[in-house]
This record gives C-alpha cells, sequence and structure tokens, in this order.
C-alpha cells in the first residue's frame, strides 16, 4: 500500500513521504479498516514538526489518529460480522506507529466504532478527537445542564462541536470567544447566543454583564497560556474551567483570583480518556449521529497525497472547521 509517513521530524514538506508499506494483518482481537478518509487535527501537526519531542517515538511514523472506512478483515476472537461496518477510528497513531494516513490499519476492536447511518463518511475522520474532546468536556465532572457555559474559540474544531453540544446537553446560556465576526458567525450557528472577541479589553465585562453578573459556572477552554486571566475574571465563585489545550507548554496562573473563587481546574487530553469516561462519551455522540443532531464543518477535504498541505493548513490556524485527507 501507498501511505504517508515520517522517519524524522521538522517541516511538513520536508519530512513527509508518500511510498509503499507493507499491507497491515490483523492480530487476535483487532480489526483491519480500509481507510477512507483521514483527519488532521493540531496534536498531529505537532508531533510531525517534533514541537512536542523532536525524538521520534518509532523508526516510521504514519501519522493521524482519527479516521472513518470500512472494516475488510478481522483477526481471531472478532466476529465476522464485522466485515463491511462503517466506523469511526480513534487513538489511531497514539502510541502506536501506523497511523490513518494510509490506506489500510489495524486497530483493536473497540477503536473502531460504528459510524450510524446517514453521517457523511468524512464526517467519521472528525470524532476521534474533535467530537470526543469536547463531549467529554461539557459532561465530566455532573455537565453542563441549567449552567452557564463559555466556549473559548467557539469557531474552531472542538470549540463548535463543545457550542453544540453544551445546547444538547441543556445549558441555560452559551457564550463562545471569538476573533472575527466570521467566526463569530459560526458560533452563533451552533447555538452560541451571545459571541465575544477575547482580545477586546472589556471581554470580561460583556460577559459577566451578559450573565446578570452571576458568572460562568464552566469554561471550556483551548489555550490556558492566553486566558486564564479572562477564565478567573468570567468564573463565578466554585465554577469550573476544563482546560483541554494551551498554545505554550508552560505558563503561569494568577494564584489569588483562583483561591479567592475556589475555582477547579480540570486538565485532560482526550487520547488517555478513562475507558467509564470513553464509554459515555461514545454512547452519547452514536445517539445523537444516529438523530441527526450533530452538524460537521469540513474546512478542507485533500487528496492523501497532499497530506504535507493539510498539515500547512491546520498549522497556519486560519482554517475554520476540520481538514480530511481522501484515500484513493
Amino acid at each position: 500500500m501507498d501511505a504517508v509517513f515520517y522517519e524524522r521530524t521538522g517541516p511538513a514538506g520536508e519530512v513527509l513521504q508518500l511510498g509503499p508499506l507493507p499491507d497491515p494483518v490483523p492480530g487476535p482481537g483487532e480489526v483491519r479498516v480500509r481507510v477512507r478518509w483521514s483527519g488532521v487535527n493540531p496534536s498531529d501537526v505537532k508531533s510531525r514538526a517534533g514541537l512536542r519531542s523532536s525524538v521520534m517515538p518509532f523508526a516510521r511514523v504514519v501519522p493521524h489518529s482519527d479516521g472513518m472506512g470500512v472494516v475488510d478483515a478481522v483477526g481471531a476472537g472478532v466476529p465476522a460480522g464485522r466485515i463491511g461496518e462503517r466506523v469511526w477510528l480513534w487513538n489511531g497513531a497514539w502510541g502506536r506507529p501506523m497511523g490513518t494516513a494510509a490506506p489500510w490499519i489495524v486497530v483493536p476492536q473497540a477503536q473502531a466504532v460504528p459510524l450510524p447511518d446517514g453521517v457523511p463518511d468524512e464526517a467519521g475522520a472528525c470524532l476521534g478527537i474533535p467530537a470526543l474532546t469536547a463531549l467529554h468536556a461539557v459532561l465530566c465532572h455532573g455537565g453542563v445542564a441549567g449552567r452557564r457555559v463559555l466556549v473559548a474559540g467557539g469557531a474552531g474544531a472542538v470549540g463548535e462541536y463543545a457550542v453544540q453540544m453544551a445546547r444538547l446537553l441543556g445549558a441555560a446560556q452559551v457564550i463562545a470567544t471569538v476573533s472575527s465576526e466570521s467566526k463569530a458567525a459560526v458560533a452563533r450557528a451552533a447555538g452560541a447566543e451571545m459571541t465575544v472577541d477575547y482580545r477586546d479589553p472589556g471581554a470580561a465585562a460583556r460577559i459577566l454583564e451578559a450573565t446578570g453578573g452571576e458568572g460562568i459556572d464552566r469554561v471550556v477552554e483551548v489555550d490556558i497560556a492566553a486566558n486564564a486571566a479572562l477564565d478567573a475574571q468570567v468564573l463565578r465563585p466554585g465554577g469550573q474551567c476544563v482546560v483541554y489545550g494551551s498554545g505554550q507548554g508552560e505558563f503561569t496562573l494568577p494564584f489569588f483570583p483562583l483561591i479567592v473563587k475556589n475555582l477547579d481546574l480540570h486538565f485532560f487530553i482526550v487520547y488517555n480518556l478513562a475507558p467509564a469516561d470513553r464509554e459515555r462519551a461514545t454512547r452519547t455522540l452514536t445517539q445523537w449521529l444516529q438523530a441527526g443532531r450533530l452538524q460537521h464543518r469540513i474546512a478542507a477535504r485533500l487528496p492523501l497525497a497532499q497530506a504535507a498541505e493539510a498539515h500547512r493548513l491546520v498549522e497556519s490556524g486560519q482554517v475554520v472547521g476540520n481538514v480530511v485527507l481522501q484515500l484513493p
């Protein structure tokens, strides 16, 4: 099979290659998936660039953890009835050398989740990281029913899902921060009743005014390094800041504003969700997909051979929505 891979970290155009690799064979408890779409996420880009570590975890890496395809072979212990299933994938390249940027991938059967009829194929490549991150952020610690929620980056791949999901879970109020009017329109279309430019010096005052001075119950935070001060200002006493991302590896937090309000900070990475949390999120997501209750924003669809361009698009931070690659 012809797959995209890299053997050293660095710029996408220099290190990503397209070349032949052996076809994978499923082992016990595994399924082989004929990949149709591969999702490109910021974590994939950072790993390839060496931003987390310049040391390669394996001699060769086929990138991307998200994907969608059809089961075409199963290993021992897996029901043969799974052959032919449309599935979406999670953690394809997490702790493994072979991700979804290839015509075939072999994964433990639990990591290939049936994709309900009616969901577009390419949307399946957006679920493992963006959708599950958003869903865990609004489900954890008792959920958001009846609560006021601020979604940081409400037009982003995770943020747009989080706005929708907060609404579906019964949030009393959903506000989103954005950086442009075009992104504000995206967040409002997803269900945010108010958007605020996070760079506006009066952002905190506007958010507090919108809550009647009560403050936000939960912030879903994409960049704690950039937004910690704003979060501390707008959260109510006893409020929660659920953090899934940071623009910097190290950052400082305003200690006194956090402690005087008895604020809760919760950090998580979707790759390491506890089994019970992942099962709950996957079950909820499946129900919504079956009912057609989610919208999926695809910013760019590119062929596998243009993987480097897809990485550059994600790296730019300018695309609104998910970037996916189509397998031949």
